[in-house]
């Protein structure tokens, strides 16, 4: 949104997104205030009156990741199974991280203050509950399947990180030269697998040995509130 004069009115959701149209550019790391403001043909000090500092940036710019991807976001269908609900939650939050250099950094010890994380935690723990789950352990679920995410993310894009180019260590031509096959047999065989696989199904399997666990233990059967 302009003003009369054609520049952008501030507030934090345009810095946020401004913010995170830098990341591809810059990184997070790279990432600065000044730029942001630059981005938006202002000064530093105009950001000032809406972001405080670039904690409360990141705070913004994970909203912005948070809200897109839980856009649309309703609870399970009657016949849809609450694994399949998480995983497809789960998988949607990946894809919003990203879609952003250093996406999973941006949103990881972030605070989203926002209805959108608040629906869709109410959605989450009321799917559980439907499943068996008691509320103290349904409360344990989501913490535990966000930093999974994350934790899968940050990992991911570092791998993938431009800033290793040519020479990147993940490349699978470069990881088979790297092993000696008659001191590591196994892994020399099962390296591309290991450190270079399928990162969609990689993901995917990982959500499954999670749930598959909760299952094991019992959470979705023993009560204990």
């Amino acid at each position: 949104m302009s003003n009369k004069s054609g520049q952008t009115k501030l507030d934090a959701e345009v810095i946020a997104e401004a913010a995170l149209a830098l990341l591809d550019e810059v990184g997070l790391d790279g990432l600065t205030m000044r730029k942001v403001a630059a981005a938006l043909n202002v000064q530093a000090p105009a950001l000032y009156w809406h972001i405080a500092n670039k904690r409360e940036l990141l705070d913004a710019m994970a909203r912005a990741v948070f809200v897109s991807a839980v856009d649309g976001v309703e609870a399970p269908r009657r016949d849809e199974d609450w694994r399949d609900w998480l995983i497809a939650l789960a998988s949607r939050l990946r894809r919003a991280m990203l879609g952003y250099r250093d996406g999973a950094k941006v949103v990881a010890g972030t605070y989203v203050s926002d209805e959108a994380m608040f629906r869709t935690v109410e959605l989450t723990l009321r799917t559980l509950e439907d499943a068996g789950f008691s509320k103290a352990r349904a409360a344990r679920v989501f913490p535990i399947l966000l930093h999974y995410t994350v934790g899968f993310v940050i990992e991911e894009q570092a791998r993938s990180d431009g800033e290793y180019g040519e020479h990147n260590p993940y490349l699978p031509e470069r990881l088979a030269s790297l092993v000696d096959a008659q001191r590591y047999p196994l892994t020399a065989q099962l390296v591309t697998d290991v450190f270079s696989g399928d990162t969609d199904a990689e993901f995917t399997e990982g959500l499954h040995v999670i749930l598959a666990g909760l299952d094991a233990a019992g959470w979705n059967e023993t009560p204990v509130d």
